[in-house]
């Protein structure tokens, strides 16, 4: 199977493709949307402020919301996650578009949220043979999809409950990092590629 795992120029590339390839995916580093052409599934990594990454990514945006239309799959983590909404409350720039809905800071005295948090999965087969799954968030901002339906669980965090991951057709995003997260990352990232496969 072949990954595609965009470089950002701001993202942490390095523990999410050893990762990946750990499960037997085959992971180009790709800088544009060339290499996402033959590519089975594409992953969005993420670390860094959204303003740097929707600017690395806006001579790409449009064809890779083109593939996410015509349904490669795609796992956005964390800031990808985030790019896959329209805008951010962080910084200027667009994002991919591909889930209708905003980006927004964190409701909580504290942040940024650093650290370990419960996920509440809905169902998804993102989070099969993941009966509880606790997750490692870095993060000050959060989505905030146009339809609830598109959350397919939910943490909280200081008193502020927000997606923890989305879906939109063959499009994920997940808040927390799956390849900081222990075994039960590593099964959710094997889910992903199941789901491609």
């Amino acid at each position: 199977m072949r990954v595609s795992l965009f470089d950002f120029g701001v993202g942490n590339l390095h523990s999410l493709g050893k990762a990946l390839s750990r499960l037997g995916a085959t992971v180009t580093v790709v800088h544009g949307a060339d290499g996402i052409v033959d590519a089975d599934a594409i992953v969005l990594p993420g670390v860094g402020a959204f303003s740097a990454a929707a600017s690395a990514l806006a001579t790409h945006r449009e064809r890779i919301a083109e593939a996410l239309r015509d349904g490669t799959p795609c796992l956005g983590i964390c800031l990808g996650m985030q790019l896959l909404f329209d805008q951010s409350d962080e910084g200027r720039g667009h994002g991919i578009g591909a889930i209708p809905g905003t980006v927004r800071r964190l409701r909580s005295p504290r942040i940024p949220q650093m650290g370990w948090n419960d996920v509440d999965a809905t169902g998804d087969p993102l989070f099969n043979s993941i009966p509880r799954f606790v997750a490692y968030y870095a993060n000050s901002f959060v989505v905030e999809p146009d339809r609830e339906e598109h959350v397919i669980a939910w943490s909280e965090y200081g008193g502020d409950r927000f997606p923890a991951a989305v879906r939109l057709g063959s499009t994920w995003g997940v808040q927390f990092h799956p390849e900081k997260s222990g075994g039960d990352g590593l099964r959710l990232v094997a889910n992903f590629l199941e789901q491609v496969r």
